[in-house]
């Protein structure tokens, strides 16, 4: 899929990503591609990033919040159904493993979201600590889709008002063009946005719909990194 779209791929984190786009058609006149016109469009309207790297788990059980409290200093207990927190892992020493998202989601447990080039050492220390009573399930079968920028209210709105409907760091389980997604209004850009956990066979076909919207362009690697500064 990205490659269709003039995508320059680069190894990252154990996987081929994109770094950035040599953009035709409809979408050439919104955006060249490149990473400062990705970068600019981003800021400007709304940019889709491919962020399947990530790694998704959920955590169930009774008491997870509290066990999960044990590794991260986040007030996890006090995180009510339907938001999200941002939080670190640490080790016994006091020392940072990584940083991470958790999200309640009620009587389904908690979702987390940690760090590509970490997620295997994330999950085993977690795993080391997990109590019987806790199960920690890695989400391997579904991809993570980034809709950031000024514009990605408007297009939600047009495409699932429920999730246009949450304020930040809120999550809600919608569907968006028919598949059944977990969608929070959070991300790393500075700007409005969502992250959208989608299963994996339908990531295509949803990101086909994001793209079509006026306001979206499919961003790369390069211009992930600069939004970030």
């Amino acid at each position: 899929w990205h490659r269709g779209l003039g995508a320059r791929m680069v190894p990252f984190a154990g996987y081929a990503m994109p770094v950035q786009y040599d953009l035709t058609g409809a979408l050439a006149e919104r955006c060249r591609g490149g990473v400062m016109a990705e970068h600019l469009h981003t800021r400007g309207a709304a940019g889709l990033f491919d962020v399947s790297h990530m790694g998704q788990a959920r955590l169930t059980g009774a008491g997870a919040a509290g066990w999960l409290e044990t590794l991260v200093p986040g007030d996890i207990n006090g995180l009510k159904p339907g938001r999200q927190r941002y939080t670190l892992l640490t080790l016994e020493s006091g020392g940072i493993l990584d940083d991470l998202m958790v999200a309640n989601l009620g009587d389904a447990g908690l979702f987390l979201v940690v760090n590509a080039s970490r997620k295997d050492v994330d999950f085993a220390h977690l795993r080391a600590h997990l109590p019987t009573a806790l199960t920690l399930t890695p989400l391997s079968d579904r991809a993570l889709l980034a809709l950031q920028g000024p514009a990605a209210g408007a297009v939600m709105a047009r495409l699932c008002p429920e999730a246009a409907a949450l304020g930040f760091m809120g999550v809600a389980s919608v569907l968006i063009a028919g598949a059944a997604c977990l969608i929070s209004r959070s991300g790393y850009t500075g700007e409005d946005g969502f992250e959208i956990s989608v299963p994996a066979d339908a990531a295509v076909a949803l990101a086909d719909v994001l793209i079509q919207q006026p306001e979206v362009v499919p961003a790369g690697l390069g211009a992930r990194d600069s939004l970030r500064l």
